[in-house]
This record gives structure tokens, C-alpha cells and sequence, in this order.
């Protein structure tokens, strides 16, 4: 097999760079690999003889005179040296000269480059003997200029470089450099013709150099290339396994990554830290943070330790799950193995503070970064101005904004819709709506989000008639509703008693082949509930199924809910036995609802093995939630169990409000003494 000599790590560069993922890379591709193998199993074809025209002996005369000009005078300037020869020389005569340039090969790559600047420039068959001359003295970058000039200026020069391979003794190197300069090019369909040539000669380009290639295809011609070409010879490397990863990755097929990953073994590859980096990364934004807390384990075994990247990621995993604790440890563990964090793991830590509302402590952190004299970009500033706009500190927020445009940092659409939601919540409208005009003045454009952010603000103030408006201008600013538009205005239709209309609405959104989100169903459910049409929600899940939709654990509650309400107890848990068979797994809403239902019903058996199961996955009863079973079990006169309960609630720092429990409790408890 022919070895290229482009080091492992730049082709892992070309890996991270966005993939080509176009109909014309497949059609120019997809034919390729299927011939591959039928050509390497024909016969093997010599190349071919090559016969270079023979100089006159005048010609001859000034061939030998300016090749000795250039040996001589090679650190002067090459104009100066060739400037008596400029008038008389053509392309034939550097035919002629190369020969003499064996071993300055980067000699040889100026004069092609001079020619190309004058009126004689040099031929494709000159390029192509300027490649197997650095080829062969080993000079390899100078091999990939004269290629790539090669490739830039002449359709024929593939061609001509395997016709004067044999007379010139190259090395086959010059093939991978080839190959992978048309990939560079994007020259794909001369990259396939070549590699089928190739086999037909008996040589095999190198999976370093086929990397080229399999970076550039869409994920399923990359994969069939994967399968198909080791038949042809080929054997893939590191980096073509950290490519197939990182591609697979990208496009959101993480399983089918980590099962890749944990395959290479079996193929006799060691992966490495750029492997696990690209799945662990992906991991964390999917929400799969125990499978990468693994995998970082399953490196540490195998000796590989995690960079600042791989810590930033779990940093940034742990925190989208709410799991703080763990990502301060890690940000600790990181700075305790001189793993300095830089400005995107302090962002990453501070967007987990302000989501879960702890504003002191993403404060604090942000002070420290600034301590340790590193300088807040627009994205940590826009987090923490999101985070006290969620938390209705809005004057925190401006007085951020104040510093970020005091530091010279341009707050950005997503700073100004942070402020917008943050206005609109607070019930503030106009200055909402002041504030997006100044935006506009700025030269910024409102995107989807600030329309959204605005039409949601006025949905609950109740100016439902302003906000159909504000979604009417969408299209006259080049936007188009999205299904969260839809949805607001379908919550604010229902909440208004507006039936028709928000049916209305939901027609709309299916017609311009936007797909209903999880959100969307749970609106609609908890619409048609509210309104008493239970049956109607129940058809609306049974359309969800038949439509391949997964309803979410929100939309079953919502259902659950209402038939608790109703206190029909069996089909309340007839949907939820559907939703535990359908693999939708309960959360803490579903249990207080069935909880306080079974309680109300006095079906303290179902409420007390329900509440112990909540209890086991890590849930909790709520106050309404608490109070009901409290009271279940004293309706069945089961006084220890309700105050032993009762203690428990109060140790764990939950409260129960209202006086009618505590003092039927008080009650209950005096009469089991005095009798």
C-alpha cells in the first residue's frame, strides 16, 4: 500500500471542519465505490511509456545555459537570473530544463511559477515532471505546490502525471498528493477516476489520503464507503474512524458514534483523545451525560486523560441537567489539574447557575472570572442578563447591559430578546416594545425569538387581539411563524374560551407543514381539558399515536388530571398504564396528580404505593399533593401513618399551608390519646 505522508494531525484539522453534505458530492461520488473492486480484480496494466521530445542542438545550448544559471545564481532573485533568457524561452524549453533541476526540486516549482507570471507558461506534462522530480528527492511539500498549481491550472494534468510516472522513476507518493489535491479542490469525480486508474495498476491510494474523500461525503455514502473499500486494499486509520465519529455525531446519531467507537478495539485501534472528545461533546448536548460521565471513566482505563474541552462539556452536560453540584466539582477537578478554565467553561458554569435561578452564585463565578483576568464576552454577559430577566431583576439586567456596552462589547438580538421576554413578563409592554424599536434603530434585525418573546407578553396580559397582530407583521419582516408562535396564540385562544379559533390556528400551522412540538400537544390537551372536553383530548392522543407522535409525560397528565377531577380513578389509571407501556416515563407531576386523586377518593392503598414509588425515583409530594394524602389517611384512621408523614414532610423542609391539615391532624392525634 502506497503510505501519504500528511501527518495524522492535520487531516484530524480537516475532520473538524463542516462537512460538504450536498446532492452533487453524492452524485459525483455514489457510482464510485461500487467499481472500485471490479477494477482492482481485472488484471494489473503497466504504465505507460513515456518518450519526451529531444531539444535541437541550439535549443540544447540555451537549455544548458539556463539551467546552469539557475544552479549557480539560485539565492539571487529569479527574474535577475532569467531576465537574458526572458525573450527566447517558451514552454518546450522548460521541458527541457527540469531534468537538470533533480535535486533542487524547489528550483524547479519557481521557474514553473515564473513561466506562469510571463507569456510562456509551463504545460501540464511540465507540472506533472516538476511533481515526480520533488517526488522522488523526497521533498514533499515541494511534491503538493507543484501538484496543487498543477491541479489549479491544467484539466489534463492527472493524466499527464501518470504518463511520465514510469520514464521519470517517481515515487508513488505523488499519487496520494494528487489525490488528495483534487479532493482539496473539489474535484470529486476526478478523485474517483483516478483511484479506479490507480487499481488498475496495482496501486492502492492510502486511507490517509482517502480521508480526503470521506470527510467530504454525506453520512451514508461515507458509511458504505467505510464498509466497501477495504476490499479494494484499503485500510482505514485512526483518523478515518475519528471522521465517521465526528460525522455521525454531528448530524445527531450519537448511539451509532459510541457503538463505533467501542468497535475500534476489535479492528485494532486505539482511540484517542480527539475520538472520545467528539462523543462525549455530542453526549453532553443531547442530555446522554450518564453515557459520557462513563465514557470519561472508560478513559481514564485506557490512559487518556480529558483536555479543557472534554471538561468543558460535562461542565456544560451536568448543568443543562440541573445537576450543579457535579459540574463545580468537575470545574474544580479541572483547575486542580492545571487545566486553566477559559471564558467558554466559565459560560458553560454560569448559564447552569442562572437557569436553575442560583443568580448569587453565577455572580460570584462571573466575578472570579473576572479576578483571574479573563474577559466576558457577549455570550456570558447575554447569559447572565438572561438569567436575571428570568428572574424579573430587570433592573440587574440594564445595569448589565450598562457594563457589557461600557466594556465595548455590542449587545446582539439575542441580548435585546433576553430584555424584550424579560419586560413582557413583568407586564411592562411599552417599554418592551420601546425597547425593540431602538433595536431597530441600531440596524439590528428582530428574529423569530423577539416576535415570539413579544407575542407571548402580550398572550398574557390578555391583549390577545394585539398579539395576533404582532404574529400578522412576522411575514412583512421576512420572518414566518414558527410552531412556538402557534402555539401562544393557540394557549391564549383556548384561555379566552375562543374554540374555533384556536382549532383554527392548529389547521394553519399543519398546512404550512409545520410539525406540532411536544409543547403544542400539551397546550391542546390542557385546552380541550379545561374546557370539559376530556374526550376530545383523549382522541387527540390516540391521533398523536396513529401519527407516529410520542405524546410527552405533560400531555398524559394533562389528561390524568382532569379525570382525577372527575373522579374517575380507573381511567385515569388506564392512561397512565398506557403511558408507562408506550416507555414514557412518569415525573413528579404525575405522581402528585394520581397521589392527591387516589387520596381525595380515599384509595389510600393506590396513593400509598404510588407515593413510595415517586419517593424511590427521587420525587416529591407537593403541598396540595401532601395535604390530600395527610387527609387520606386520616379519613381511614390511620393517624401514626399521617403523622409520621407528617414529621418527615416537615424535617425535609417541605410546608404545609393549610391550617384545615395540620389542625385535623392535632385533632385526630389528641383522640387516639384519650382513647
Amino acid at each position: 500500500m502506497v503510505l501519504s505522508h500528511r501527518s495524522a494531525t492535520s487531516l484530524i484539522l480537516v475532520a473538524r471542519r463542516v462537512f460538504t453534505d450536498t446532492t452533487a458530492v453524492a452524485a459525483v461520488v455514489k457510482p464510485f465505490f461500487s467499481t472500485a473492486v471490479d477494477c482492482f480484480a481485472s488484471s494489473l496494466r503497466p504504465f505507460p511509456d513515456y518518450s519526451p521530445r529531444r531539444p535541437t542542438i541550439r535549443d540544447a545550448e540555451l537549455v544548458r545555459d539556463v539551467a546552469t544559471a539557475l544552479l549557480l545564481r539560485r539565492s539571487e532573485p529569479l527574474g535577475r537570473v532569467l531576465r537574458p533568457f526572458a525573450a527566447v524561452l517558451r514552454s518546450d524549453h522548460l521541458l527541457w530544463v527540469l531534468p537538470h533541476l533533480r535535486t533542487e526540486p524547489s528550483l524547479a516549482l519557481s521557474l514553473l511559477r515564473w513561466a506562469q507570471s510571463r507569456r510562456c507558461p509551463a504545460s501540464a506534462e511540465a507540472h506533472a515532471i516538476a511533481a515526480h522530480i520533488a517526488a522522488a528527492a523526497g521533498h514533499w511539500k515541494a511534491a503538493g505546490e507543484v501538484v496543487l498549481d498543477g491541479v489549479i491550472s491544467h484539466r489534463q494534468f492527472v493524466e499527464q502525471v501518470i504518463y511520465t510516472y514510469k520514464h521519470w522513476s517517481s515515487e508513488p507518493v505523488v499519487f496520494d498528493i494528487l489525490f488528495r489535491a483534487l479532493c482539496e479542490k473539489d474535484r470529486l469525480s476526478d478523485a474517483r477516476a483516478l483511484f479506479r486508474r490507480l487499481l488498475s495498476h496495482g496501486i492502492v491510494v492510502s486511507a490517509s489520503s482517502l480521508n480526503a474523500l470521506l470527510v467530504r461525503l454525506p453520512a451514508e455514502e461515507m458509511l458504505r464507503a467505510f464498509e466497501e473499500l477495504p476490499e479494494s486494499g484499503v485500510r482505514w486509520d485512526l483518523v478515518s474512524h475519528n471522521i465517521i465519529i465526528h460525522n455521525l455525531c454531528r448530524i445527531g446519531r450519537v448511539e451509532e458514534a459510541h457503538q463505533f467507537l467501542q468497535d475500534m478495539r476489535t479492528r485494532g485501534l486505539r482511540p484517542n483523545l480527539f475520538t472520545y472528545s467528539s462523543v462525549i461533546t455530542h453526549l453532553c448536548k443531547s442530555g446522554g451525560i450518564k453515557d459520557a460521565e462513563d465514557l470519561v471513566k472508560e478513559m481514564g482505563r485506557c490512559g487518556v486523560l480529558p483536555d479543557r474541552a472534554i471538561y468543558t462539556a460535562l461542565i456544560d452536560g451536568f448543568s443543562r441537567v440541573g445537576d450543579m453540584a457535579t459540574a463545580q466539582k468537575l470545574f474544580e477537578e479541572m483547575a486542580h489539574r492545571g487545566l486553566t478554565p477559559d471564558v467558554v467553561a466559565y459560560t458553560a458554569l454560569i448559564r447552569g447557575l442562572c437557569h436553575g435561578r442560583k443568580l448569587e452564585g453565577a455572580q460570584r463565578i462571573f466575578r472570579e472570572m473576572l479576578g483571574k483576568g479573563l474577559t466576558p464576552d457577549e455570550v456570558v454577559y447575554t447569559v447572565m442578563i438572561d438569567g436575571f430577566c428570568k428572574d424579573g431583576r430587570m433592573n440587574d439586567a440594564f445595569d448589565l447591559h450598562n457594563q457589557m456596552s461600557q466594556a465595548g462589547l455590542v449587545p446582539n438580538i439575542v441580548t435585546y430578546t433576553a430584555l424584550s421576554d424579560g419586560l413582557c413578563k413583568q407586564g411592562d409592554l411599552p417599554a418592551a416594545n420601546e425597547l425593540l424599536h431602538e433595536v431597530c434603530g441600531k440596524g439590528l434585525e428582530l428574529n423569530i425569538f423577539t416576535y415570539n418573546s413579544l407575542i407571548n407578553g402580550l398572550c398574557k396580559a390578555g391583549n390577545l387581539d394585539q398579539a395576533r397582530k404582532i404574529a400578522g407583521e412576522l411575514e412583512a419582516a421576512g420572518l414566518s411563524p414558527d410552531a412556538h408562535t402557534f402555539t401562544t396564540l393557540m394557549d391564549a385562544c383556548f384561555k379566552a374560551g375562543e374554540m374555533d379559533q384556536a382549532h383554527e390556528l392548529l389547521r394553519e400551522m399543519l398546512a404550512r407543514g409545520l410539525r406540532p412540538s411536544a409543547v403544542t400537544f400539551n397546550v391542546l390537551m390542557n385546552g380541550l381539558c379545561r374546557r370539559g372536553m376530556v374526550e376530545d383530548g383523549e382522541r387527540l392522543l390516540e391521533w398523536m399515536l396513529q401519527s407516529g407522535i410520542a405524546p410527552s409525560a405533560a400531555a398524559h397528565n394533562a389528561l390524568m388530571r382532569w379525570r382525577c377531577m372527575e373522579k374517575k380513578m380507573n381511567a385515569a389509571m388506564e392512561i397512565y398504564r398506557g403511558m408507562l407501556s408506550r416507555g414514557v416515563q412518569p415525573d413528579e407531576n404525575t405522581y402528585n396528580i394520581l397521589v392527591r386523586g387516589h387520596s381525595k377518593a380515599r384509595n389510600m392503598k393506590e396513593a400509598c404505593y404510588l407515593q413510595m414509588e415517586m419517593t424511590q425515583k427521587g420525587f416529591h409530594l407537593r403541598g396540595r399533593s401532601c395535604n390530600a394524602f395527610i387527609r387520606g389517611l386520616l379519613k381511614r384512621r390511620r393517624v401514626a401513618e399521617a403523622r409520621s408523614f407528617f414529621e418527615e414532610m416537615r424535617s425535609g423542609g417541605s410546608l404545609l399551608t393549610e391550617k384545615y391539615t395540620t389542625a385535623s391532624l392535632t385533632s385526630a392525634t389528641a383522640r387516639g390519646r384519650l382513647s
